[in-house]
């Protein structure tokens, strides 16, 4: 029986056998740990023990996606069982019923993803980007290098640094998860860097597109997406809690929308200009149901009005889009509002509380605020972007124009 102290070096140095061969080696460290390597290179860890008469091998992954160090601590869990009295031809079936990471990804979106305001998006992600080269792997099998070149194979599609933190961010979400609940000791995703920098986008509307976007949007012929993308400019709310807005959320008497659930797992309180109020008085009247927006599928609320958006550019004269290097897009919308707020004199706190924008050093700042300033500034800003876009003389609150059904 041949041993060896494995090591990554050692191990990439071995021999390989003849045709038809395979050769099997120990470890010194760990005597019941083994390396079966066949004639064509394929390298896999085994736990060796007796079951009986017979040898029951535990195969545990290969060599080297599994590091030695991963192969190592799995082996000695492993044998912890059998010293306790488990059985090996159990730890087997065990191991072999051990969910795969697109199996778990299902389990983690019923215990906790479908929670959340993203989980969309992070479908998509793990859709795109991970559930190819890593999905039909067992969890216990996923080792930090495998996860650094699926990042890497993103980046090389020419994806920005924001996207590949972000699929980074849901592994390493998903393997947290899978620690909390008894699947695994460690989490593979930490210590996995990102190459290149994210880019802050800053665009927002001018003061001379105001006019052109506001005549755009009086022509749009849904008037429910017409209400959407004015609400989405007044208020500076995410898409996704915009979309699933509820009239029980809503106080039209305290000019507040209280948004339950946030991307930052907190709730907010929403100040309504009264150019806001008006458009949902409108909308109350002429709708009813749970929803301000409600839509067709699952959900039972509009979930994408990209179309839209791109409609009111077009005809706006504005260029749509993350790709075009002076492209507008519907958060891009939200931006303006806060940026407005800084034109009209509104500190970095009062803008970040009416955003919901979240920091360690903001924190305790934006908690000592009531919503009196940030309802002035939001008010202030909303007048201010009416005014340059033609839609208002001072101090008069308008009506956007009526034009069709949703």
């Amino acid at each position: 029986m041949a041993q060896i102290k494995f090591g990554k070096i050692a191990l990439q140095g071995l021999e390989l056998p003849p045709a038809g061969k395979r050769l099997t080696v120990y470890d010194t460290k760990v005597p019941k740990l083994a390396l079966r390597i066949t004639s064509a290179g394929a390298k896999t860890f085994y736990v060796v023990k007796r079951a009986g008469a017979s040898m029951a091998w535990v195969k545990l992954g290969t060599f080297p996606d599994m590091t030695v160090e991963k192969a190592q601590a799995e082996a000695e869990r492993i044998l912890g069982e059998f010293a306790s009295g488990a059985n090996p031809a159990e730890a087997r079936r065990t191991f072999k019923a051990e969910p795969t990471l697109a199996e778990f990804f299902i389990e983690y979106g019923t215990r906790h993803g479908e929670k959340l305001t993203v989980w969309r998006d992070m479908q998509q992600r793990f859709r795109d980007y991970l559930q190819k080269p890593l999905g039909d792997r067992k969890l216990t099998s996923i080792t930090r290098a495998m996860i650094a070149r699926a990042l890497s194979d993103v980046e090389k599609a020419g994806k920005a640094a924001a996207t590949v933190k972000l699929v980074r961010a849901l592994a390493s979400g998903i393997f947290g998860k899978a620690i909390e609940w008894g699947y695994l000791e460690t989490n593979p995703a930490q210590g996995v860097k990102v190459a290149g920098r994210t880019v802050s986008r800053d665009r927002f509307l001018q003061a001379d597109e105001l006019p052109r976007f506001f005549q755009s949007l009086a022509e749009e012929p849904s008037t429910t997406m017409r209400d959407f993308i004015l609400l989405a400019l007044l208020t500076g709310a995410r898409r996704a809690n915009l979309c699933a807005m509820r009239w029980t959320e809503i106080k039209l008497a305290d000019f507040v929308w209280r948004v339950p659930d946030t991307k930052n797992a907190t709730p907010q309180n929403v100040t309504l200009s009264p150019e806001a109020v008006e458009i949902l008085k409108a909308r109350q009247e002429a709708s009813a149901g749970e929803f301000v927006f409600p839509g067709p599928g699952a959900s039972g609320h509009m979930v994408e009005p990209k179309k839209a958006v791109i409609r009111v550019m077009e005809r706006a004269g504005i260029p749509y889009g993350r790709n075009d290097p002076n492209g507008v897009t519907l958060h891009d919308l939200r931006r303006t509002l806060g940026s407005w707020q800084a034109r009209t004199g509104a500190s970095l706190a009062i803008i970040g509380k009416s955003l919901n924008h979240k920091s360690q050093q903001a924190t305790a700042i934006y908690a000592r605020l009531d919503l009196d300033p940030v309802r002035a500034s939001v008010n202030t800003a909303t007048a201010a972007m009416m005014e340059a876009g033609g839609m208002k003389e001072a101090a008069e609150v308008v009506t956007m124009p009526k034009r069709g059904t949703a």
